[in-house]
């Protein structure tokens, strides 16, 4: 047997709410796939009150909660592919600003005040000897832009650079060996966006020179964080859906029935929602009598408010509440203003984008109505958007698999322009407005 097809290399994205992971085969062959939930949300789902633990001396059980689950996720995935320990070759991760600082336990004081620097530059390495993920590789971890833009949105951008050309957009989600290589010198049209959806998103635009980049707190949301019926994407998640005659019809990950709602299943049940008049333009949800169909019995009176019965068994309600929608609009309100300055700030107008590539916490993808219903998206760029299924994860493949991999990260680096969005008095006007459907 060839011992070198035997090798086995690791990627994993370091995200705020939920940690995940590929195992990957010397050629580049996607063995095994799987998703944890971050244990460091249990001291805090916002990540600047996990950086001032950190700064305050609780840098190091941060750090021992996240490198316990990430051995965790890497021993599931050797064996849900059948493989040892000791073929692993290639340890690769890539994070925000801030879960890259707390894996490597570095301080952090940098990050919590503006200018907002990182506290290091280039790629991490570290070995075994320092940080043991119980397999025999060091770690190596993506470089930051800045201290807001981080390794995850790096990752992406080379992948999108490297195999993303005007004709293949889907090239990141058939990933292969030979894909990188047919794709390796493809250009990135002019006026390119990339939105990386997820507790810390983070944003890009492509001037045909440079990466204009910032990142944007949206809040755990997204990946069902803070919502009462919420879950990581898992056997039972909802992941969509539909408006069908009077009922809303759900779509359930593996089998068995709905135990919550992942991202892609939140966004989707508030569209349909607002699609059969159960929200209205602010955000409220509507009162039973106030609803003249036959839907107005998916509400419910909870806790002294009104919400929204979306699932019922003999388990018991799953609901989404006023809180609970107060929390995705906070989600897309940051996402959806951090797209309108970063198109002011690159010379772009909605109309003018060329294509925009959706990744992150949101799944694989979302129909064009969804993203409509919920205003998440300027809506002269909805049919110029597609969707990057696990981009940081597809990023991280790219980059081990082009032969000029450390090269054309280095390169990338340099054209990154970011700028800070928090505080600045444009992003605040525009998060208000953006709030509402």
């Amino acid at each position: 047997m060839n011992v070198t097809l035997m090798k086995r290399l690791v990627v994993l994205d370091l995200g705020t709410t939920t940690l995940a992971g590929r195992l990957l085969s010397a050629s580049g062959e996607i063995l095994a796939e799987k998703q944890v939930a971050n244990p460091q949300c249990n001291e805090g789902v916002d990540i600047l009150l996990r950086l001032q633990k950190a700064h305050d001396d609780g840098g190091a059980r941060l750090q021992s909660l996240l490198v316990d689950a990430l051995r965790l996720l890497i021993a599931e995935l050797l064996e849900d592919a059948g493989c040892k320990v000791e073929t692993v070759v290639s340890l690769t991760a890539a994070g925000n600003p801030g879960m890259s600082c707390l894996l490597q336990n570095l301080p952090v004081g940098s990050l919590l005040s503006p200018p907002h620097k990182s506290p290091y530059k280039g790629l991490a390495y570290i070995p075994v000897s320092e940080l043991d993920f119980g397999v025999p590789s060091p770690l190596e971890v993506f470089p930051l832009a800045t201290g807001f833009v981080g390794g995850d949105l790096v990752a992406v951008l080379l992948g999108v650079e490297i195999l993303t050309c005007a004709a293949r957009v889907d090239s990141l989600n058939r990933f292969s060996r030979s894909t990188v290589q047919r794709f390796n010198n493809s250009t990135v049209l002019p006026g390119t966006l990339l939105v990386d959806i997820g507790t810390n998103a983070e944003l890009a635009l492509w001037d045909g020179k440079r990466w204009w980049a910032t990142s944007a707190a949206a809040g755990p949301a997204f990946e069902g964080g803070n919502i009462g019926s919420g879950m990581i994407m898992a056997d039972g998640a909802v992941t969509d859906v539909r408006l069908v005659d009077d009922r809303l019809q759900l779509t359930v990950a593996g089998k068995g029935p709905p135990r919550g709602l992942c991202g892609s299943g939140l966004a989707a049940l508030v569209a349909a929602a607002r699609q059969g008049g159960l929200i209205d333009t602010t955000g409220r949800i509507l009162a039973a009598d106030e609803v003249e169909t036959n839907l107005g019995r998916y509400l419910v009176e909870h806790d002294g408010a009104w919400s929204i019965c979306f699932h019922r068994d003999a388990g018991g309600e799953l609901l989404l509440t006023q809180n609970d929608l107060r929390n995705f609009q906070l989600a897309k309100g940051a996402v959806r203003a951090g797209i309108d300055v970063l198109l002011e700030r690159g010379g772009f107008t909605p109309k003018g984008v060329s294509q925009v590539l959706v990744t992150g916490a949101l799944g694989t993808a979302l129909p064009v109505e969804v993203l409509k219903n919920v205003a998440l998206l300027p809506e002269a760029m909805l049919d110029k958007t597609s969707f990057v299924a696990n981009g940081v994860l597809a990023g991280l493949q790219v980059y081990l698999s082009a032969a000029d991999g450390q090269q054309r990260l280095t390169e990338l680096t340099n054209k990154i322009q970011p700028f800070p969005l928090s505080g600045t008095p444009t992003f605040e006007r525009l998060f208000l407005a953006a709030l509402e459907f």
